[in-house]
């Protein structure tokens, strides 16, 4: 249960669109959650009362901002105004780490006096289009990740040790190059122009390596709680087989690691996958190993070798898991199935799937893993039906 929270009402909540639930207090807000996720998921079981934050503002550990110019001439930073691309100019966010915001708000000062401005999409003009920061809340470790249109960056040397003067606190510097015509934040180049490249976060025992272009959960307060509930789910024993499905860079089953028999990662993503292996080396665990591979085929292959997995943890994106993925899964037939979303539509239609082919929803736990917005993180135990 989320305690009494003092409500903070953001100044540019209107303009910005990213809050959509500022308008209700933090209990309303869990409340209005709890309802959606019973509306959608209700009628496969009950639905556990959601797990909200005692102190629900500057959870964000990821925080990007855009560069623009106004049609005065001044330079700004801020958000992207929801469907849009308009930016919503800020120095301050309640959802994000409050040293992230200090530190774009210092490049932005930076950038006149080193004669840089802000790269124009028309145009093709300019330099700097995004700062992207990451924060490990743990190690305290701080990735500064500077995305410009262009490769040309004029005194970068001396803009680093300038940035480093405001903010020695800073653990690493990247250059990113995206100079295409793209929505995407990161370009393919990037140059490290201070420290490793990238951050050590810990997270339930285990520590992780994250790079710039590294999917890392968003709000390690609440995703410790989602990983636990997940595992509890799970209900692992050390004779499993754990396959993590949509693996990312190993965080869920490397924690899971030391309670069963062992664990396989895939992942499409090769990049997330080498991170994955270097995160098994740096935590010393031996019994878990990661491929580059779809997952439901790769399910399927492991079972003609007899080796099917006794579990599968999956945590797809938004979207789902595909079709072709779900049918995979049907036919490995892991004893049990957890079911982590960040989309309770998604994946109301995919346990519809899995319920009409042959699997029983267990449990059912939502958890706010993003307050004052109307997005809800939902954990789901499924079980094969015996026959």
């Amino acid at each position: 249960m989320a305690e009494k929270t003092n409500q903070k009402i953001c100044p540019q909540r209107k303009k910005c669109g990213g809050c959509q639930l500022q308008n209700m207090s933090y209990a309303e807000q869990l409340s209005f959650k709890q309802g959606k996720v019973i509306k959608l998921l209700g009628k496969f079981h009950r639905v556990n009362k959601i797990i909200g934050m005692e102190q629900p503002y500057h959870y964000r550990n990821k925080v990007q901002w855009a560069f623009g110019t106004t049609r005065g001439g001044k330079l700004i930073s801020g958000i992207f105004q929801s469907s849009s691309h308009r930016i919503v100019a800020v120095d301050t966010c309640l959802l994000e780490d409050e040293k992230a915001d200090e530190i774009i708000v210092s490049i932005r000062k930076l950038l006149p006096s080193f004669k840089l401005t802000a790269y124009n999409e028309d145009t093709h003009r300019g330099f700097l289009r995004h700062v992207l920061v990451k924060r490990g809340f743990q190690s305290g470790e701080i990735m500064v990740v500077l995305v410009g249109g262009t490769n040309i960056f004029p005194r970068k040397k001396d803009f680093v040790k300038a940035l480093l003067k405001k903010h020695p606190e800073i653990t690493t510097i990247v250059f990113n190059i995206n100079d295409k015509k793209t929505s995407l934040l990161l370009g393919e180049r990037q140059e490290v122009l201070y420290g490793e490249g990238k951050i050590t976060e810990e997270l339930l025992g285990c520590r992780f390596r994250i790079s710039s272009k590294s999917f890392y959960q968003i709000n390690p307060q609440q995703t410790q709680i989602l990983y636990t509930k997940a595992l509890e789910f799970a209900d692992l024993k050390p004779s499993d087989v754990l396959l993590d499905a949509y693996c990312g860079i190993g965080t869920i089953g490397l924690i899971a690691a030391k309670h069963v028999k062992s664990v396989i990662g895939v992942e499409l993503n090769c990049e997330a996958v080498r991170d994955a292996r270097e995160n098994a080396k740096l935590n010393g665990i031996k019994n878990a190993a990661f491929y580059c591979a779809d997952a439901g085929e790769f399910m399927l292959r492991r079972k003609a070798e007899g080796q099917a997995a006794d579990v599968v943890i999956m945590d797809p994106p938004r979207a789902g898991a595909s079709k072709q993925f779900l049918h995979c899964l049907i036919q490995a037939a892991p004893e049990r199935v957890v079911y982590i979303s960040c989309n309770p539509e998604t994946q109301k239609r995919d346990l519809f799937y899995l319920v009409k082919n042959g699997y029983k929803v267990k449990k059912i736990q939502p958890v706010d893993m993003f307050p004052h917005t109307e997005y809800v993180e939902t954990v789901v135990l499924m079980s094969k039906v015996k026959k």
